[in-house]
């Protein structure tokens, strides 16, 4: 990403900013120096100072000062600042040479450290190369000779140039090293900010934006994060403001609260994970909302817990559904009954007419024995729908499945033969088996009625029963459209209809293919399926010959 005008400009006032300071600061190093030699002269030897050369070079370093204070320092004239100590060293030399005894030239060293450090190994070797030049030909113009009293400042003081200017010139490489290395060091610290600052942003919009309640929470309990949406479920439920849960959260029943310590939130700050949990906020009366609680716990980067976070649904227009459901179903089971159990009656009564002929009585039988089953299945129907914990009452007893196979085929015959669909049966007589004959009819006409409802027209329905010496089986076989995968998950839910179900004319209400597998499995047996679209569906019914109750 490029920067912004605003940003360049800031970064060049500041790049100009710190450059000025610099060179005012090195500048000012020298001046202060000699200024605090200044009074030391003019309390320890005052005559010293009128000496031209002395007097000169004061003034030259003020002036040289005073014009590092008021120049605008850029990189533009950066190059020019050099003039500064190259005039400071000018300056101290001649002050060394009009009063040798005051120790000027040691004060060499503040603009030679200053070249080292500002211009590198140039300035590292001008500084040196011009301090040395200049105190020789000092000693030269003075016309003295070589003796050992000029040592120190002839030879010693130029080594000690020298150690200042490596030692300054090296720091100055590393310090600028170290520089380099923070400020790449800082733009990683400053990019790893920014993508944190936008992930952090865009997880907040994304949080805000769903619909559901989401709270997170730290290690302790304490509420880390809640979006829009409970906040507003809170407000719209009379919570306090302060309030991050709501006060209180009523059970099944809507009235009864649960314990504190069975509560979602306490729950999940204790360290439980748990799905689906359903609670009622609101006050009895008054608007209640049902709400769905997931808690899940997080952990950090090292493994260790890291608080966790709950997710709220609003599902209360989902229960009242269920309710409205039972409610109807309940409603038409009930108004099913009255008129089945009438039409009962009058054919018991049409049964006893010994006028009657034999092939009348035969087809009043039939009616009779079919309105007694469905009688039975409403009730079912009414138990099943209305609560689900509730199982279908079972009665075992010595039974011929056989027998009750092939009575469940004849009667789909007459349904068959109006879609044009083949039943092929692969029957081994006899086959007795513990099981109740009402429930199994009941499961063979499922399953029958199924292969010929969502059968292809013309299609074939295959039925085979084999046994062994401890279990029968019993598998209908159609040629229809097949089951997809994304339905085969679901197929057992009650009141679920797969997608070519839905679509077909037949009608269903999704609750066969459930109360069938409950029946089997009330015999202590299991009902399977396979099924490849395109292709057909099987459906495998295995119940022991004895009960295993």
């Amino acid at each position: 990403m490029d920067p912004q005008p605003s940003e360049t400009v800031g970064a060049a006032d500041r790049q100009r900013s710190r450059l000025g300071r610099s060179i005012v600061q090195s500048q000012l190093l020298t001046s202060g120096s000699v200024l605090l030699l200044t009074w030391i002269v003019v309390l320890a030897q005052p005559s010293s100072l009128g000496a031209p050369l002395v007097f000169g070079g004061i003034v030259l370093i003020f002036i040289t000062t005073g014009v590092a204070l008021v120049v605008p320092w850029t990189v533009g004239n950066k190059a020019w600042a050099v003039l500064l100590p190259i005039v400071d060293i000018v300056a101290l030399v001649g002050m060394r040479y009009g009063a040798p005894e005051l120790g000027a030239g040691l004060l060499l060293v503040i603009p030679v450290l200053w070249l080292s450090r500002n211009f590198h190994l140039r300035g590292a070797i001008g500084g040196v190369a011009l301090s040395t030049a200049l105190i020789w030909l000092s000693w030269v113009l003075l016309g003295h000779p070589l003796t050992i009293g000029d040592f120190p400042s002839l030879v010693l003081l130029p080594i000690t140039l020298i150690v200042v200017a490596t030692t300054s010139y090296v720091g100055a490489r590393r310090t600028s090293a170290q520089r380099v290395l923070l400020s790449q060091q800082a733009a990683i610290v400053k990019d790893a900010f920014d993508r944190a600052r936008r992930q952090e942003t865009l997880l907040d919009e994304i949080i805000n934006a769903v619909e559901f309640g989401v709270i997170a929470f730290s290690n302790d309990g304490q509420v880390t994060l809640m979006n829009d949406a409970h906040k507003k479920s809170l407000i719209d439920l009379g919570a306090p403001r302060s309030a991050v849960i709501h006060p209180v959260a009523y059970q099944a029943d809507r009235v009864t609260p649960y314990p504190e310590q069975s509560r979602p939130f306490t729950r999940a700050t204790s360290g439980q994970s748990f799905d689906n949990l359903t609670f009622w906020a609101g006050a009895p009366g008054d608007r209640q909302v049902a709400y769905s609680v997931t808690s899940r716990h997080l952990s950090g980067l090292d493994g260790t817990s890291d608080g966790g976070v709950l997710v709220l649904r609003d599902v209360t227009a989902e229960l009242d559904a269920i309710r409205a459901r039972d409610s109807l179903i309940g409603s038409v089971s009930h108004e099913l009954r009255s008129p089945l159990t009438s039409i009962l009656g009058y054919l018991e009564l049409a049964l006893e007419d010994p006028t009657m002929d034999p092939e009348t009585k035969h087809m009043i039988e039939i009616s009779h024995r079919n309105s007694e089953r469905l009688l039975a299945l409403v009730t079912d129907l009414l138990l099943a729908a209305s609560d689900a914990d509730k199982t279908l009452p079972v009665h075992l007893r010595t039974t011929d499945v056989a027998e009750i196979v092939e009575q469940a085929v004849d009667a789909q015959k007459l349904a068959a033969d109006e879609r044009s669909i083949t039943i092929h049966t692969e029957i081994n007589h006899p086959a007795f088996a513990t099981a109740d004959p009402l429930r199994m009819r009941q499961v063979f006409d499922n399953l029958l009625t199924n292969a010929t409802k969502y059968n292809s027209q013309g299609g074939e329905i295959f039925v085979a029963l084999q046994k062994t010496e401890t279990d029968l089986t019993v598998s209908v076989r159609d040629t229809g459209p097949g089951i997809t995968e994304a339905d085969q998950a679901q197929l057992f839910d009650r009141f679920f209809r797969t997608e070519s179900a839905r679509k077909s004319t037949a009608v269903g209400s999704g609750l066969g293919l459930s109360i069938t597998r409950d029946l089997v499995r009330q015999h202590g047996g299991d009902l399977t399926f396979s099924s490849t679209p395109g292709v057909g569906s099987t459906f495998t019914i295995t119940i022991p010959i004895e009960s295993r109750q």
